[in-house]
């Protein structure tokens, strides 16, 4: 199966109560972002991703993820049909008993739709051995949130060559630790009670305390702080580990960047 035809960065769009997050991605788009993704949160209507699309010119658009377990495979499957070739489908779950067999059914309906959403056109949300597996067998690849360098290298190989591998990195601009810190446990704090994340972080080599504590080392490994130059490195580890291309989500809080200001200053660090 073809590779996605993406650039080397991504970004996370937020999206806003006003809409002013459309003439942001357009922003974005121009200043060379390969993609821009919408994280599944902030996804409560499918035509968010319809919006963001309107507002740009041909920048690829991603939901990064639509959850299987919200949407019907038909309404995916419009939405696809009514978009540009652009749309990236991302789609992530169900969480439900035997989640592989719950997916593999909301896929074969996805293919049985009209108009259908071909697997070159649609990635899927993976962690485990066999979600990463079946990404690669029923999609154009993978997209994983909150890993190491060395599981991008480890999620390479079980893919292949051929697949497509997104990898998306939490990033805070700042240089300060224990704030820098504060803001990346924010998410992490409702992630690492997830099931699926806390099987990667073992996976990984983090200890049931280190999760249940979010230490330093965890926080550290997993979200990305301090300069343009510090998120540089970490960026290019991940793709010289085999990413395809790393999404930035930007983290925030007081004094800290927000995703305008961070989105001019990495692009002028990062390969966009």
């Amino acid at each position: 199966m073809s590779k996605l035809s993406i650039g080397p960065i991504g970004i996370a769009l937020n999206v806003s109560d006003d809409d002013s997050h459309l003439k942001q991605a357009a922003e974005l788009e121009d200043l060379g972002y390969g993609a821009i993704w919408l994280p599944g949160g902030q996804i409560d209507r499918l035509d968010r991703l319809a919006a963001v699309i309107e507002a740009t010119t041909s920048v690829p658009v991603g939901s990064a993820i639509i959850p299987v377990d919200h949407y019907e495979p038909g309404a995916v499957a419009e939405l696809h049909g009514r978009l540009p070739g652009r749309f990236i489908v991302g789609l992530g779950g169900p969480q439900q008993a035997r989640p592989l067999a719950g997916l593999n059914d909301w896929l074969d309906r996805l293919d049985r739709a009209q108009p259908p959403v071909p697997p070159a056109a649609r990635i899927l949300a993976a962690l485990g051995p066999r979600k990463l597996e079946l990404a690669a067998a029923r999609a154009a690849g993978a997209i994983a949130l909150l890993v190491t360098p060395a599981y991008t290298a480890w999620a390479r190989g079980i893919l292949g060559e051929s697949s497509t591998l997104v990898i998306n990195q939490m990033v805070v601009l700042d240089t300060d630790p224990a704030r820098a810190r504060e803001t990346a446990r924010r998410p992490l704090r409702f992630l690492s009670g997830v099931g699926g994340y806390r099987a990667a972080f073992a996976r990984m080599g983090f200890t049931a305390d280190e999760v249940d504590a979010l230490s330093d080392r965890l926080v550290d490994d997993l979200v990305t702080w301090g300069t343009a130059g510090d998120i540089r490195e970490r960026v290019s580890a991940h793709l010289e580990a085999g990413a395809d291309q790393v999404v930035i989500t930007v983290l925030s809080g007081d004094g800290q960047p927000g995703l305008a200001p961070a989105a001019r200053l990495l692009a002028d660090a990062l390969p966009c």
